[in-house]
């Protein structure tokens, strides 16, 4: 599941319908990698700071909502502020 494809994204989508790990801790930090999975997103806007922000924040989708849902879906670990703790 780790790869940047459309069917990664699909299948994240489906899943974002469940709970979160109980292990995931952070906030988002809106770098604005994840609206680039597996391409840049509408929505995707960018503040003069160089943060990103979504016009549509408030009815963003689940898998929007949720990611990273799980480590194994988590593809920007680099820059994302959500961690996954070792139980």
């Amino acid at each position: 599941m780790k790869k940047n494809t459309y069917a990664a994204k699909i299948k994240r989508t489906i899943f974002s319908f469940f709970p979160f790990d109980k292990n995931r801790s952070g906030e988002c930090v809106h770098c604005g990698k994840c609206c680039q999975l597996p391409s840049k997103c509408l929505f995707l806007r960018y503040r003069k700071d160089g943060s990103s922000f979504c016009i549509i924040h408030m009815i963003r989708p689940f898998n929007c909502r949720k990611y990273p849902r799980v480590e194994k879906e988590h593809l920007t670990k680099e820059t994302c502020g959500f961690v996954f703790n070792k139980p």
